[in-house]
This record gives structure tokens, C-alpha cells and sequence, in this order.
């Protein structure tokens, strides 16, 4: 597939992206990553994208030059930093398509930033983590373009659907989704950390069981407790841009940022 793409963002998704767009016959990848202008961190950066026989720009105009495709995929606090960093050097007819995970009214104001020069602008809704799947984690796309850049991406591989003509439906797909499950881990690790200092798991666990059958509620508090630790940082990002969600529908917003302080206390302290 004969597709130019340039990935902003060279961390775990970035990364993976990268490698399996090459992978699969892209015919040009380049990436940027804001850890290649400090030379304590370039070396390993530039090491990762050599094993990923992908190409390293030397910014974010430099990345952008000639491809068809602009992947954005750094963090939430972002979005809007890299939208305006990009607008300026995007090209009418270039689609920037931004794979974070915001808010949509943040996703709306980076596709108007996005847009005002003629590029155009695809929001993707990552729906599962992407280590595991890697190119074939589901995304949901939204925007006038979104079936039109589904088409290629899917041609290499990608696993993306168009849901909307309209920027903020998808990121409002996953952020609501997103209320439920981490609200969920949220309330089963308090849950099974009490239990356990009373000694009492097994009664709670079971009688859980008999409300909600089929459900391994120890397995799913050790399972559940394990993904809180590695990646409970990067999810509460995620839960403060729900609550902006909820805070800009003119909803009370309280629950959801105490599951984000929750996701951040269940994480474990960075090396």
C-alpha cells in the first residue's frame, strides 16, 4: 500500500504504530517525538526508530513534509499543543488524524485549529489497549474524512471504523465507555483491598458471584488491580478529559474525577 504517513509521538502507541505501518509496506514512515531534542533521551529514541526501519524528522514541519497522513499520538495534555504546533506546516489535503485520548469538545477545538488551513482532521478513538493487538486494536474514527482514511489505514492493516461524520462523537464512544470500566476497577480494587483486611474475600467474592453470575470476581479484582498498577497514571489522564466531558454537558463531574485521583493512587510509582 502506497501510503506516506508521519507519526507525532513516538511512545508506546507511536512506536508500535510506526513499526507495523513499515511492517506491512507503507512506503514511507517518519517520526517526531519532543524526546529527540534532549540529549539524554534522543540516543534511545533514535535506536527505537532504527529497529523499526522507520525515519526520524528533525521537527514537527520536518515530519509533516509530503506525507498524506499525520498521526497524532502523544498524551491528552497535548493534544491542543501538537494541533497548534502542526497547523501551520499541514498542507490542504493532509489528514491529520488524532488518536488521543480528549475530551470532545477538545478533539472539536483541535479539529477547528486543524482545519482553518485546508488540512483536514479524522478524531480516533483508541477502544482497548494497544500492546497487546498492536495495529489491530479497534479505533473509531469521526469527521467528514474518516471513511476516506479507514479505507487506507485498514488496507495496512489497521483495524479502524468510521462512526460519525462529526468530530467528538468517537471520543465521546470511548469516554463514556471509559466512566464504566475504569470506574469499575476503581471501586473493585477498594472493594477487594477491604475484603481482604477483614479476611472476608471469600464471603464477599461469593455472594458478588450470586448477584452477578458468570463473573470470577477474585480473578477479576487481581486482573483489574494489575492493569491499575502499570497503567493507572495514563488513565487517570483519561478520566480527567471524561470529566470535562461530563463538566462541559453541564453534569456533575465529582465521581468521575475521584475514579481519576483513585487510577493515580492504584498506580505504581514510576522508576
Amino acid at each position: 500500500m502506497a501510503a506516506r504517513i508521519a507519526l507525532i509521538g513516538f511512545g508506546e502507541v507511536g512506536g508500535i504504530f510506526a513499526a507495523d505501518l513499515k511492517a506491512a509496506g507503507a512506503s514511507d514512515i517518519a517520526i517526531y517525538d519532543l524526546k529527540l531534542d534532549d540529549p539524554a533521551l534522543a540516543p534511545a529514541m533514535r535506536d527505537k526508530a532504527a529497529a523499526a526501519n522507520v525515519r526520524v524528522a528533525a521537527s514537527v514541519a520536518d515530519v509533516m513534509a509530503g506525507m498524506d497522513i499525520v498521526i497524532s499520538a502523544v498524551t491528552a495534555s497535548s493534544v491542543l499543543d501538537v494541533a497548534r504546533a502542526a497547523a501551520p506546516h499541514l498542507v490542504a489535503g493532509q489528514i491529520f488524524f488524532d488518536v488521543n485520548s480528549a475530551s470532545p469538545e477538545t478533539k472539536r477545538t483541535a479539529a477547528g485549529i486543524v482545519e482553518a488551513g485546508g488540512a483536514h482532521y479524522v478524531e480516533g478513538a483508541v477502544m482497548a489497549p494497544v500492546p497487546a493487538p498492536r495495529l489491530r486494536v479497534p479505533i473509531l474514527a469521526g469527521g467528514p474524512k474518516a471513511e476516506a482514511i479507514v479505507e487506507v489505514l485498514n488496507a495496512l492493516g489497521m483495524n479502524a471504523r468510521a462512526v460519525s461524520q462529526t468530530h467528538g462523537r468517537a471520543s465521546a464512544m470511548k469516554l463514556c465507555r471509559s466512566i464504566m470500566i475504569k470506574g469499575i476497577e476503581a471501586l473493585i480494587i477498594d472493594c477487594a483491598r477491604s475484603a481482604k483486611a477483614w479476611d472476608v474475600e471469600a464471603e464477599v467474592f461469593g455472594s458478588l458471584q450470586d448477584t452477578f453470575p458468570g463473573v470470577d470476581f477474585a480473578k477479576l479484582a487481581a486482573t483489574m488491580a494489575g492493569r491499575v498498577e502499570q497503567h493507572g497514571v495514563r488513565r487517570a489522564a483519561e478520566m480527567r478529559e471524561a470529566a470535562d466531558m461530563v463538566a462541559d454537558l453541564g453534569f456533575n463531574d465529582a465521581l468521575v474525577r475521584a475514579v481519576a485521583e483513585a487510577q493515580e493512587r492504584g498506580a505504581l510509582p514510576r522508576a
